[in-house]
């Protein structure tokens, strides 16, 4: 506390990927010594923030809330009604872009609002890997800014980022020790978002035990990077909450690291990226065919530019299936499902992929 000089830490998470997980490390982490407010599950807009200043009590030591934005202008009022002094962006990426005239400039002044209308002798954490968020507003802030990363320089960095068997654990010096981290989920987006719940928390007087006790036994939040095993060594991995070419490309990446047989993506449409929409799926489908998957399975009509890319980037078009209706869909999966595969589903929140997930759990 005594770093900051908080009466007590208002802290907003933004951004395009990564919220609910952030939020729910960094709480972890300081409720190992305080009573702490969380907004619940990923409720983050204006009626949501109402609902948090009615339940917050003066006995709570800290608030860690999503200050979540589809429109601009919904930060803004987001921080009028309850005003962080520490700020934390994940990322700037293409989630709801269509919503800001399909381009990445009008999310970065959108995203903005958070280090405009936060208090400005505040902190505000930004991520030192993306391009994006070096583009951010922040000339007349006159708080600290802090970075995280794990390619550039920045202020908590990460080193010797690996995959473990049920997660993944990296290094981080901290009070001029370096420390072993270890996190149960996977991906490298997901070590971003540790990173900031350690740069939030240690900045806050926590220590590296207290930080590593919290990251060990932080809530995962549901149908994001869930495993499930099911028959025959076939690993199942739900992260059907919803979907964006950043996450979607991270999502794959972690199919790609984990799976040792079999391994199929199963890739639903991106909703919400407006005339971004073409791009941004052919974006994805040359990610997919740089990396280690055996089928290349879309759902939706949009989804199918996916796979018409990764064609077009050398996948094997024997190993692309399309549906566009949900009976195919499972019909054709169950056709390719082999011992010890792995098998990734991802879509955006309106083609319930869910119930692919359910199918799967079910039937193989």
């Amino acid at each position: 506390m005594k770093r900051l000089g908080l009466k007590r830490p208002v802290i907003a998470v933004a951004g395009s990927s990564g919220k609910t997980t952030t939020k729910e490390m960094l709480a972890s982490i300081l409720q190992k010594r305080w009573k702490v407010f969380k907004s619940k599950a990923n409720k983050n807009d204006r009626a949501d923030m109402f609902k948090n200043v009615k339940q917050i009590r003066p006995d709570h030591k800290a608030l860690v809330l999503e200050y979540g934005m589809s429109r601009r202008g919904n930060l803004r009022r987001s921080c009028q009604i309850l005003r962080p002094n520490i700020g934390i962006i994940t990322m700037v990426g293409t989630a709801h872009i269509g919503n800001f005239g399909g381009t990445i400039g009008g999310l970065i002044r959108a995203k903005s609002e958070l280090i405009l209308y936060m208090k400005q002798n505040g902190m505000l954490f930004i991520n030192a890997d993306d391009s994006n968020s070096k583009r951010l507003i922040t000339a007349k802030f006159r708080g600290k800014i802090v970075t995280v990363g794990i390619k550039n320089k920045a202020f908590y960095k990460a080193a010797d980022v690996k995959y473990t068997k049920n997660g993944m654990s990296f290094r981080i010096k901290l009070d001029n020790s370096y420390h072993d981290i270890y996190i149960p989920i996977y991906g490298i987006h997901n070590v971003y978002n540790a990173l900031f719940a350690i740069a939030v928390a240690h900045s806050l007087g926590f220590s590296a035990h207290e930080i590593k006790a919290g990251l060990r036994t932080y809530k995962k939040p549901g149908r994001r990077l869930t495993v499930y095993h099911l028959k025959k060594n076939v690993r199942l991995i739900d992260d059907t909450f919803n979907a964006n070419p950043n996450s979607v490309k991270a999502a794959v990446d972690v199919l790609s690291s984990i799976g040792k047989a079999v391994n199929i993506a199963v890739l639903g449409n991106m909703s919400e990226l407006g005339r971004y929409s073409q791009s941004g799926h052919r974006a994805v489908g040359k990610h997919v065919a740089k990396k280690k998957l055996t089928y290349l399975v879309t759902y939706g009509s949009m989804a199918r530019k996916i796979g018409i890319e990764a064609i077009a980037q050398g996948f094997r078009s024997g190993r692309v299936i399309h549906a566009e209706n949900r009976r195919l869909l499972h019909k054709r999966l169950k056709g390719i499902i082999s011992p010890a595969s792995t098998i990734l589903v991802k879509g955006s929140h309106n083609m319930r992929m869910g119930t692919t997930v359910k199918f799967l759990r079910k039937n193989v």
